[in-house]
């Protein structure tokens, strides 16, 4: 499928960090939207995954496992002014890395906040230590407002990242459906009151996955439309959201934070050991895993009026996720071997049969009850529209795509997240690989159908309180 673009001029070289679902998904992307020659980019990955397709479109590719120890020496002489480091990679630390580039002039994209190797389930440090809550703020503590340095844009993939920009999308759509269209508010601030005067309380990142495979998972395997050590290392993490205004059952596994934003929370327990109600269009009501993502808590934090300890105004956000049934079934054979990962991986991609991707913002508490703003991309369209691509990763590398050309257009921005950046520019470039782009309004709430089978404790006066959404 041909998508009309222009390309964008860059003379500086690219060193693509990491080569798995998302690095390969995004080089035909690179080549596509930007204007330089194969020469310009070299990838370093820890293993010889998609060694063929770097090869055949001319790209250097070098087997390299980074580590605290060696990565300055590795990556510093690769790396100069008006450089790239585009950071796909696990187990490499992005503070370390954005400080390296701040240092070489280089700039700087990564689709999540990673810490070293190990680093999310350390059990010498304390859950609060391994939190995305303490690593967002150690990226931000690298700001420097009288000299912001090259541009370093974190977390901008499909979620954290794209997903900020569609949830600004849906409060215009939002505003607009109940009669009171507005001009796009020009600050954080002036997005908060738009979402308080529209009665938003809380935002699920809800997301279905109905991809199927040729081949079904066996025994013994833990298989994923998108990286598989990306999603259980996340998984196995503390569950964390951003804590509403609203809210007034405080979880009894729940613990706070007593510095930075105070935006989110976490709970003592690992999100795939979690599960929350949710909903999207095509799945109505479901349980999906409540996974620990950076988004839930930068958006919550960007959507804050008053005081961060007692703010006047903030939503519950959470990432709502229900993968593919293939899977839901490795995430239930991982917590029956006590959390020991399975033997063999395999990632989902080439082999698919059918299936969308359903990913998007649920908008609750509002005069309209629901409202979910999102893509739905099939395995057909994401095949046609570029190579190497499924439809979860499609939605990240064309994230990932928009967050690099905005970099290379605003080269000295300092440290920046995904809420900071142009919703409207971003959104224009994603759309064409965003399949069906919809918005849907929905009645249902966490309270709907309760009480059928068993006496729960409820919050029947509020829907909207976590601990109705909360699955017990």
């Amino acid at each position: 499928m041909d998508i009309p673009h222009q390309r964008q001029a860059y003379t500086g070289h690219i060193v693509l960090l990491g080569f798995g679902c998302i690095g390969q998904g995004v080089l035909p992307l690179l080549l596509r939207h930007l204007d330089l020659k194969p020469a310009q980019i070299e990838i370093l990955a820890a293993d010889a995954a998609g060694l063929d397709q770097a090869a055949q479109a001319g790209i250097r590719h070098r087997t390299v496992c980074l580590t605290a120890s060696n990565y300055r020496a590795e990556l510093a002489p690769r790396l100069g002014p008006g450089d790239f480091l585009l950071n796909l990679s696990v187990d490499v630390s992005s503070i370390a890395l954005v400080e390296l580039c701040r240092e070489r002039g280089a700039l700087y994209l990564d689709a999540c906040i990673e810490p070293w190797a190990g680093g999310y389930v350390d059990r010498h440090l304390p859950a609060a230590q391994r939190s995305n809550y303490a690593l967002r703020e150690a990226a931000l503590a690298l700001r420097r407002p009288d000299d912001p340095g090259p541009t370093a844009v974190l977390a901008h993939g499909a979620n954290p990242g794209l997903v900020s920009h569609l949830l600004k999308m849906a409060l215009l759509e939002l505003a607009a459906g109940h009669g009171a269209p507005q001009p796009v508010p020009a600050s954080r601030g002036e997005w908060a009151r738009l979402a308080q005067r529209l009665g938003v309380r809380v935002i699920h990142i809800a997301e279905r996955d109905w991809q199927v495979d040729r081949q079904r998972k066996v025994p013994d395997e833990f298989v994923n439309t998108w990286s598989v050590p990306g999603f259980v290392s996340e998984a196995l993490q503390p569950v964390e959201l951003g804590w509403g205004s609203h809210e007034r059952h405080f979880p009894a596994d729940g613990r706070g934070h007593g510095y930075g934003s105070r935006a989110a929370i976490y709970l003592e327990r690992p999100g795939a050991a979690t599960r929350v109600r949710s909903w999207t269009p095509l799945a109505g009501p479901q349980h999906a895993f409540l996974i620990t993502h950076g988004e839930a808590i930068s958006i919550a934090d960007y959507f804050t009026l008053g005081a961060s300890e007692q703010p006047e105004y903030r939503p519950t956000v959470l990432y709502a996720y229900h993968p593919c049934d293939d899977t839901v079934l490795s995430l239930d054979e991982l917590a029956g071997r006590n959390w020991r990962l399975q033997p063999r991986c395999r990632l989902l991609r080439d082999g698919l049969l059918s299936g969308v991707d359903e990913l998007g913002v649920l908008l609750m508490g509002h005069d309209g009850g629901a409202y979910w703003y999102g893509s739905r991309l099939s395995v057909e369209q994401a095949r046609a529209l570029c190579p190497a691509n499924s439809p979860t990763s499609l939605q990240v590398t064309a994230a990932v795509l928009a967050g690099m050309l905005w970099t290379m257009r605003n080269p000295a921005c300092g440290v920046v997240e995904p809420d900071e950046l142009p919703f409207a520019e971003i959104l224009d470039f994603c759309r064409p690989y965003l399949g069906e782009l919809l918005g849907v309004y929905s009645d249902w709430t966490p309270l709907e159908g309760r009480g059928r089978l068993f006496d729960e404790d409820l919050d029947a006066d509020d829907p909207w309180q976590f601990k109705n959404f909360r699955v017990l």
